[in-house]
Protein backbone atom coordinates (compact mmCIF):
# COMPACT_ATOMS: atom_id res chain seq x y z
CA UNK A 1 0.00 0.00 0.00
CA UNK A 2 1.32 3.30 -1.05
CA UNK A 3 1.73 6.03 1.52
CA UNK A 4 0.29 8.80 -0.98
CA UNK A 5 -2.64 8.82 -2.78
CA UNK A 6 -3.19 11.50 -6.31
CA UNK A 7 -5.78 14.33 -5.47
CA UNK A 8 -7.00 15.36 -8.75
CA UNK A 9 -9.02 18.61 -9.09
CA UNK A 10 -11.31 19.25 -12.60
CA UNK A 11 -13.49 22.55 -12.98
CA UNK A 12 -15.29 23.69 -16.38
CA UNK A 13 -18.19 26.56 -16.96
CA UNK A 14 -21.56 25.18 -17.43
CA UNK A 15 -23.05 26.70 -20.74
CA UNK A 16 -26.19 26.95 -19.12
CA UNK A 17 -28.33 26.33 -15.88
CA UNK A 18 -28.80 22.42 -15.49
CA UNK A 19 -32.70 22.60 -16.17
CA UNK A 20 -32.26 24.21 -19.11
CA UNK A 21 -33.37 21.50 -21.78
CA UNK A 22 -29.64 22.02 -23.46
CA UNK A 23 -28.24 20.36 -20.50
CA UNK A 24 -30.45 17.44 -20.20
CA UNK A 25 -27.88 14.64 -21.71
CA UNK A 26 -25.11 16.00 -19.28
CA UNK A 27 -27.58 16.04 -16.23
CA UNK A 28 -28.65 12.27 -17.02
CA UNK A 29 -24.85 11.18 -17.95
CA UNK A 30 -22.88 12.65 -14.90
CA UNK A 31 -24.66 9.86 -12.34
CA UNK A 32 -23.14 7.03 -15.19
CA UNK A 33 -19.83 8.95 -14.96
CA UNK A 34 -19.57 9.65 -11.28
CA UNK A 35 -20.81 5.74 -11.08
CA UNK A 36 -17.70 4.63 -13.61
CA UNK A 37 -14.93 6.56 -11.57
CA UNK A 38 -16.16 4.91 -8.41
CA UNK A 39 -15.98 0.82 -10.01
CA UNK A 40 -12.66 2.10 -11.52
CA UNK A 41 -9.60 0.13 -10.74
CA UNK A 42 -7.28 2.76 -8.34
CA UNK A 43 -9.93 5.14 -7.84
CA UNK A 44 -10.00 5.75 -3.62
CA UNK A 45 -12.66 8.57 -3.29
CA UNK A 46 -14.50 11.42 -4.47
CA UNK A 47 -16.28 14.37 -3.06
CA UNK A 48 -20.27 14.31 -2.87
CA UNK A 49 -22.26 17.59 -2.75
CA UNK A 50 -25.06 16.91 -0.73
CA UNK A 51 -27.57 17.51 -1.29
CA UNK A 52 -26.53 19.12 -5.30
CA UNK A 53 -25.68 17.11 -8.09
CA UNK A 54 -22.40 19.04 -8.52
CA UNK A 55 -20.04 21.48 -6.28
CA UNK A 56 -19.48 24.72 -7.23
CA UNK A 57 -16.62 26.91 -7.04
CA UNK A 58 -14.53 30.13 -8.09
CA UNK A 59 -11.44 30.80 -8.86
CA UNK A 60 -9.95 34.40 -9.97
CA UNK A 61 -12.21 36.37 -11.74
CA UNK A 62 -14.00 32.72 -12.49
CA UNK A 63 -16.96 32.49 -10.60
CA UNK A 64 -19.50 29.65 -11.03
CA UNK A 65 -17.23 27.30 -11.90
CA UNK A 66 -18.13 23.60 -11.80
CA UNK A 67 -16.17 21.05 -9.60
CA UNK A 68 -14.86 17.92 -9.11
CA UNK A 69 -12.56 16.59 -6.38
CA UNK A 70 -11.22 13.23 -6.23
CA UNK A 71 -8.19 10.73 -5.41
CA UNK A 72 -6.42 7.76 -6.69
CA UNK A 73 -3.70 5.53 -5.88
CA UNK A 74 -1.75 6.83 -8.33
CA UNK A 75 -1.22 8.54 -11.74
CA UNK A 76 -1.87 5.44 -14.34
CA UNK A 77 -5.47 4.60 -12.93
CA UNK A 78 -6.02 8.31 -13.38
CA UNK A 79 -5.51 8.37 -16.86
CA UNK A 80 -7.18 4.99 -17.49
CA UNK A 81 -10.31 6.35 -16.37
CA UNK A 82 -9.95 9.81 -18.19
CA UNK A 83 -8.71 7.92 -21.31
CA UNK A 84 -10.10 4.33 -21.75
CA UNK A 85 -13.52 4.53 -20.67
CA UNK A 86 -16.69 6.07 -21.17
CA UNK A 87 -15.46 9.31 -19.50
CA UNK A 88 -13.45 9.67 -22.58
CA UNK A 89 -17.05 8.93 -24.51
CA UNK A 90 -18.05 11.93 -22.29
CA UNK A 91 -15.31 14.16 -22.38
CA UNK A 92 -15.41 14.45 -26.25
CA UNK A 93 -18.82 16.58 -25.93
CA UNK A 94 -17.89 18.78 -23.49
CA UNK A 95 -18.04 21.77 -25.73
CA UNK A 96 -22.24 21.29 -26.23
CA UNK A 97 -22.23 21.42 -22.05
CA UNK A 98 -19.08 23.92 -21.26
CA UNK A 99 -17.88 27.46 -22.11
CA UNK A 100 -13.99 27.54 -22.63
CA UNK A 101 -12.35 28.34 -19.93
CA UNK A 102 -8.47 30.20 -19.74
CA UNK A 103 -5.56 28.51 -17.81
CA UNK A 104 -5.39 24.74 -16.34
CA UNK A 105 -8.56 23.22 -15.73
CA UNK A 106 -7.02 20.06 -14.11
CA UNK A 107 -4.53 20.44 -11.03
CA UNK A 108 -3.22 17.03 -9.36
CA UNK A 109 -1.15 16.47 -6.27
CA UNK A 110 0.03 14.23 -3.54
CA UNK A 111 -2.40 13.88 -0.20
CA UNK A 112 -1.18 10.94 2.43
CA UNK A 113 -3.29 8.13 1.95
CA UNK A 114 -6.33 8.18 3.19
CA UNK A 115 -6.70 12.44 3.23
CA UNK A 116 -9.69 13.97 1.68
CA UNK A 117 -8.66 17.66 0.64
CA UNK A 118 -11.22 20.18 0.71
CA UNK A 119 -12.70 22.08 -1.99
CA UNK A 120 -11.05 24.87 -0.95
CA UNK A 121 -7.80 23.08 -1.36
CA UNK A 122 -8.32 22.28 -4.19
CA UNK A 123 -8.64 25.31 -6.20
CA UNK A 124 -6.05 26.57 -4.12
CA UNK A 125 -3.86 23.90 -5.83
CA UNK A 126 -5.55 24.82 -9.61
CA UNK A 127 -4.70 28.43 -8.91
CA UNK A 128 -1.14 26.98 -7.90
CA UNK A 129 -0.72 25.92 -10.96
CA UNK A 130 -1.88 28.65 -12.88
CA UNK A 131 0.46 31.06 -11.33
CA UNK A 132 3.77 29.28 -10.99
CA UNK A 133 3.05 26.17 -13.04
CA UNK A 134 3.88 22.47 -12.46
CA UNK A 135 5.02 21.56 -9.11
CA UNK A 136 5.32 19.51 -6.41
CA UNK A 137 2.45 21.71 -5.23
CA UNK A 138 0.39 21.33 -8.04
CA UNK A 139 1.06 19.37 -11.20
CA UNK A 140 -0.77 18.25 -14.78
CA UNK A 141 -0.33 15.21 -16.75
CA UNK A 142 2.09 17.02 -18.98
CA UNK A 143 4.50 17.28 -15.72
CA UNK A 144 3.80 14.46 -13.17
CA UNK A 145 5.89 14.21 -10.06
CA UNK A 146 6.99 11.77 -8.08
CA UNK A 147 4.97 10.96 -4.62
CA UNK A 148 6.99 12.90 -1.85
Amino acid sequence: MSGHDLAEVNVARLRSPLDDPDMASFVWAIGDVFWLAEQSPGFVWRHRPDPELLSYGALHGEDDLVVTLSTWVDAESLRNFVTRTAHGLFMRQRSRWFVPTSGFTTALWWVAAGDRPSIVDALARLEHLRTHGPSPEAFSFGRLFDQP
